[in-house]
């Protein structure tokens, strides 16, 4: 667990095992910390990065706004301070909006992408209301009740609910309502045939209203594997770790030629 100056920003990050490089990316208001099961596990087989976005958790404030082209800079120079050349990059949620934009950024520096709940624009009613609330929500007067409901929603035993919300309330209000604000502007769809590098797409079946964003990604990105979770809604990472867990030890594992 380290920190890294850059760009006026400091992040902390940690690194965990040796092999292919995997980054993991999370969305507002959470941290690294949602990566836990990813960390203790692919890290036996892979080298495993994860960091808290600028304004997040243990990274400090950030005097620019928070945008997923900041954040993909961070990324690359976070990429550049390992030594590593490329990588997978996994996002969960709007944590995939990053992945893709990185991608699309620096195709150079990527092997690939797992994109977990994720999509590539917020187009339905449902998202723009729980954002919108989340954007209302993230002052420092309610961010801890914002943190209470996004992290115990994401939590599978109390353990994982404390931690979790011990690393969230860390965050500052301001950049975590822009890393919000920016989602809901955020759209990439145009832009998805340009991505010819495979990648893994992974949703509950019982999340219902992301289904639409696996079927638009589904179609657009020319090289991609969608799977469905039978038992799972959107909190896959911690609530069905050992299932994502396993399908990205297949995906990395599996030779380039072979994914589709």
């Amino acid at each position: 667990m380290s920190m890294l100056e850059h760009d006026g920003g400091s992040l902390y990050f940690s690194v965990k095992g040796d092999g292919t490089p995997i980054v993991f990316i999370h969305p507002p208001l959470l941290t690294s910390e949602n990566f836990r099961y990813q960390m203790d596990e692919l890290s036996h087989d892979f080298k495993v990065i994860s960091f808290d976005i600028r304004g997040h958790g243990r990274s400090q404030y950030s005097t620019k706004p928070i945008t997923y082209p900041l954040i993909v800079e961070d990324i690359k120079h976070l990429l550049d301070h390992l030594g590593i050349e490329r990588a997978y990059l996994c996002g969960y949620s709007t944590g995939a909006s990053i992945a893709l934009e990185f991608i699309l950024t620096y195709s150079d520096r990527a092997f690939g992408s797992i994109l977990v709940s994720g999509m590539s624009e917020v187009s339905d009613f449902y998202m723009k209301k729980r954002i919108s609330l989340a954007i209302k929500l993230a002052n420092p007067r309610t961010l801890s009740f914002l943190a209470h409901a996004i992290t115990r929603g994401n939590s599978d035993t109390k353990e994982t609910f404390r931690r979790l919300y011990n690393e969230a309330v860390k965050g500052n209000a301001q950049n975590i309502k822009q890393y919000y604000q920016y989602c809901l502007k955020f759209n990439c769809t145009s832009q998805l045939e340009n991505i010819v590098l495979p990648i893994l797409l992974v949703y509950g079946k019982k999340d219902k209203s992301f289904h639409r964003y696996a079927n638009l990604l589904r179609e657009k990105l020319p090289c991609n594997e969608l799977k469905f979770l039978s038992k799972e809604k959107h909190q896959i990472p911690t609530k069905a770790a050992g299932e994502l867990n396993q399908l990205i030890i297949d995906f990395v594992q599996l030779p380039n030629e072979k994914k589709s």
